[in-house]
C-alpha cells in the first residue's frame, strides 16, 4: 500500500462481511492481522474501533445521541445524488462521527442529522450497511474485545498479556492496537497507570455460601459489599477527580466527597478504589435508586446535598506518590491503605480463616442494610476489569415466582431465540399478570432454545422485536432489591434479576402476588433505610 492512499471505508466493511462468513475464531483473526498490517498508522485505532462496534473509545465521554427514528428516516428519504461522489475512507467515517458527537446546542438534532445524511450519501450499500451497525453497536460478526486483543498481539508480535495490560491501563483498544503495531511490547510497556486517566476496576466473582470461599482460599479478607456506586478517587495535592464504574466523571455531583479525599487521604498522589453509599434519615443505607439519583446531578447539588447525604468508605490503594502497587498483594496495599486513610471510613473488614466467624460477619453486614461481603485472598494482585476468583463476593438474594407474560428477540450470540423475558406478578385484584422486572440472565443455551419453542406456541400478539404470550410459564427469580419504577404500571421493578429454574411444576395461579411484591418492598425499606419523603 503507498504511503499516501487512505484506507477505502469499503475495505473495512468488505472485512466485516468476511468475519460474519465464518465461525472459526483463528480464521477470523488471521483476516484481521492481514487487514491491521496494511494500515496507515493514523487508521489502525480508527479502524480497530469500528471493527468492534465502538466508534469512541471506552474511556470517552462522547456519544452520537442517533436513534432509530433518525436512521430510518434518512435510509426512507432519497438520497440526493452528489455530482462527484468521492469514496469514504475509514478517517473521514471516523471524523463525521466525531462532528455528530461533538453537535450541541439548540439544533443540535438537525445538525446530527446533517452529518450523518452527508457521510450516507457518499456510502455504497454495504458501507451504509455498517454504518448504521456501528451506530447501534451490532456488528454481529463474532469479532469483541478479546478476539481483536490477539489479533493485536499476532499482528504486532507482541505477548498477549502484554497487550491486555495495556487495555487495562488505557481503557482505549485502538490507542493500544496503534501502539503495538507501530512500537511493539517497548511502547506497551510505556502505558501505565496514570492519574486522572482512569482504568476499569477489579471485580469479583459470586460464591453463594462462606464454606464456598474456603474451597478457593485459606486465610482470607472479608470486606462489607456496599449497595452503592463503586468509585476511583485520583488525587494529586489538592485536586481530586472521582470516576464511576463506567469511567465516568463524577466530580462534580458528589463534592462533599472530593472534601473528604481532600483533607482525609494523607498522600500528595494516589489513585483510591472505594464505593459511595447514600444514607438515609436514620443513617442506614439508602436503595441504589436512590443514590443514582446524587450522581446524576449536575444542578441544585447543595439542595440535592442536605436530602441524599452520601457517605465514602474506601477499600484499596493502588497508586501511591509515583508508585504503582497493582502487582502488590492485596494484605500489602490494605497496609498502605491504613496509613494514609486514617482520617477516612475504610470498609469494615476481618482477616480470618473461621467459617463461623466469617458467617457472623456476613449476617452483621446484612443486618446493617448493606448487599454482604467481598472475600479477598491476601496475596492478591489488583487487575483491572478482570473477574476472578481472588476477589469473590457472597450477597444475599430473595426470589420470587414470576410468570413470563412476553418475550423480545435476542442478539448477537442469543440471535433467533426469545430470550429477554417480561416478568409479572399477579395482581389478585383484577386477575392480571402486572410486570415487576425483564431479565435475560439465568438460562443455558438448550433453555433459551425449549424456551423460545413453548413462548412461540403461547404467542398472543407481536409487536416491532417483542412477542407477547398467554401467561404460562411460571419462573423463580433472583433479584438484589425491589425498586419504585413508574416505567411498570405495577410500580415496581426488580434490580439484577436472573432466573434461577423453570418451575414446571407451578401453575400461573400459584405465581406470587402483587401485594407479596409490595410486603418485601416495604420490609426492604425498613432493613435498608429512606428518605424523609418519597418520590
Amino acid at each position: 500500500m503507498e504511503e499516501s492512499r487512505e484506507t477505502l471505508f469499503v475495505e473495512l466493511a468488505k472485512l466485516c462481511e468476511k468475519l460474519s462468513e465464518t465461525s472459526r475464531r483463528l480464521e477470523k483473526i488471521r483476516i484481521i492481522v492481514e487487514f491491521l498490517k496494511g494500515l496507515r498508522k493514523e487508521e489502525i485505532g480508527p479502524a480497530v474501533l469500528l471493527i468492534v462496534g465502538e466508534i469512541f473509545p471506552e474511556v470517552s465521554s462522547k456519544t452520537l445521541e442517533i436513534g432509530y427514528a433518525t436512521i430510518s428516516r434518512i435510509l426512507e428519504t432519497p438520497p440526493q445524488a452528489p455530482l462527484f461522489k468521492k469514496p469514504l475512507t475509514i478517517l473521514n467515517v471516523a471524523e463525521y462521527f466525531e462532528k455528530i458527537a461533538r453537535a450541541s446546542g439548540s439544533r443540535s438534532r438537525e445538525n446530527k442529522e446533517l452529518v450523518l445524511r452527508s457521510m450516507l450519501e457518499r456510502a455504497s450499500e454495504l458501507e451504509t450497511k455498517y454504518i448504521v451497525k456501528n451506530i447501534f453497536g451490532e456488528m454481529q460478526h463474532g469479532v469483541g474485545e478479546g478476539v481483536m486483543l490477539e489479533a493485536i498481539a499476532r499482528a504486532s508480535g507482541s505477548s498477549l498479556d502484554l497487550v491486555r495490560r495495556a487495555l487495562m491501563f488505557s481503557g482505549n483498544l485502538g490507542k493500544v492496537a496503534e501502539v503495538a503495531l507501530t512500537s511493539g511490547e517497548e511502547g506497551l510497556r510505556r502505558i501505565g497507570l496514570t492519574l486522572f486517566n482512569p482504568v476499569k476496576p477489579m471485580l469479583a466473582q459470586m460464591v453463594y455460601s462462606v464454606k464456598e470461599v474456603f474451597k478457593y482460599h485459606t486465610n482470607v479478607a472479608f470486606e462489607y459489599k456496599f449497595d452503592g456506586a463503586r468509585v476511583q478517587i485520583h488525587k494529586k495535592n489538592g485536586s481530586v477527580r472521582i470516576f464511576s464504574r463506567r469511567l465516568t466523571d463524577v466530580t462534580i455531583s458528589i463534592p462533599e466527597i472530593v472534601d473528604e479525599a481532600v483533607n482525609g487521604v494523607s498522600a500528595e498522589e494516589a489513585i483510591l478504589d472505594g464505593e459511595v453509599i447514600a444514607v438515609g434519615v436514620n443513617g442506614r443505607p439508602l436503595p441504589f435508586q436512590d443514590l443514582m439519583r446524587r450522581f446524576t446531578k449536575v444542578k441544585n447539588i447543595e439542595e440535592e446535598m442536605k436530602r441524599i447525604p452520601l457517605k465514602l468508605y474506601v477499600f484499596d490503594v493502588i497508586y501511591l506518590n509515583g508508585r504503582q502497587l497493582i502487582d502488590e498483594p492485596y494484605s500489602q496495599r490494605w497496609s498502605m491503605l491504613e496509613e494514609i486513610g486514617r482520617k477516612v471510613s475504610l470498609a469494615p473488614r476481618i482477616v480470618t480463616s473461621s467459617i463461623s466467624e466469617a458467617e457472623e460477619f456476613v449476617k452483621k453486614a446484612l443486618e446493617e442494610g448493606h448487599e454482604g461481603v467481598v472475600a479477598k485472598a491476601l496475596n492478591s494482585p489488583y487487575v483491572p476489569g478482570t473477574r476472578g476468583r481472588m476477589w469473590l463476593k457472597l450477597k444475599a438474594a430473595d426470589h420470587l415466582d414470576l410468570v413470563v407474560i412476553g418475550a423480545q428477540w435476542g442478539y448477537g450470540r442469543r440471535t433467533g431465540w426469545l430470550s429477554d423475558y417480561f416478568l409479572a406478578a399477579l395482581d389478585e385484584e383484577t386477575g392480571s399478570y402486572e410486570i415487576v422486572g425483564k431479565t435475560f440472565k439465568g438460562l443455558t443455551d438448550e433453555e433459551f432454545e425449549e424456551m423460545t419453542s413453548r413462548l412461540l406456541e403461547l404467542k398472543i400478539r407481536e409487536e416491532e422485536n417483542t412477542v407477547w404470550v398467554k401467561p404460562e410459564i411460571v419462573v423463580e427469580v433472583a433479584y438484589s432489591e425491589i425498586q419504585r419504577s413508574p416505567r411498570y404500571k405495577s410500580g415496581f421493578a426488580l434490580r439484577f434479576a436472573r432466573i434461577t429454574r423453570i418451575r414446571s411444576d407451578k401453575a400461573p395461579s400459584e405465581a406470587d402476588t402483587l401485594k407479596r411484591v409490595r410486603e418485601l418492598y416495604e420490609g426492604q425499606k425498613k432493613r435498608k433505610g429512606f428518605l424523609e419523603q418519597e418520590y
